[in-house]
């Protein structure tokens, strides 16, 4: 499974900025996930099939491509499917300055129930932390972080930090700093524009 994950990321090696504000080692073309989306609707259901046993009533996938796969993800569970908006807080100084938020028409719906965060890729974990934030002030009992592949250790630190379980089809070797702490940025190589196709 594993094998099958890395050969749909369309993945390059560099030295990038991460939404969350981390440097990284590598960044994934995410908005060309679903360009074919039958082999991406196989591994959603996989995934899916995994959280059954949670009794999840909602699947919530962080827009964009998250939520993709998190829609693809709920009938094989039988849930409901909502989903978060990112936007920019102008406010906020140092790492993780986006959050997400439920739409306010969605609120009332995860309020009581069990949730799955069901998300594409997990690295330093920016959407799937901003949506935890949002789904907990809205009173939901969020049970699991999911992705269809899990890059270095920071999910699993945010899932224990939140006291839910961790479920993905692939866990990959990935690493990422802080700005101040990147090696590449004291080696003065600088950072790669990630919307330049095949610029590493």
């Amino acid at each position: 499974m594993t094998d099958e994950v890395v050969r749909l990321l369309p993945f390059r090696q560099g030295h990038f900025r991460l939404e969350s504000g981390h440097h990284g080692e590598g960044w994934v073309d995410l908005e060309r996930l679903c360009l074919d989306p039958e082999p991406i609707r196989t591994l959603a259901e996989e995934l899916a099939r995994r959280l059954a046993s949670l009794e999840i009533d909602v699947v919530c996938g962080p827009l964009v491509e998250g939520a993709f796969v998190a829609l693809m993800a709920a009938p094989v569970l039988g849930a409901r499917f909502v989903y978060t908006e990112r936007f920019v807080d102008q406010a906020a100084e140092g790492l993780y300055p986006v959050r997400y938020r439920l739409p306010p028409a969605l609120r009332a719906e995860v309020k009581g129930r069990r949730v799955a965060i069901v998300n594409d890729v997990i690295s330093a974990g920016s959407a799937v932390r901003g949506t935890f934030q949002d789904l907990v002030a809205q009173g939901a009992h969020v049970v699991v972080l999911a992705a269809l592949a899990v890059l270095g250790g920071s999910a699993a630190q945010l899932a224990r930090e939140s006291g839910v379980a961790l479920e993905s089809l692939a866990t990959l070797s990935y690493r990422l700093w802080a700005p101040a702490e990147c090696p590449h940025c004291a080696a003065g190589v600088p950072l790669a524009d990630p919307g330049r196709h095949g610029e590493s």
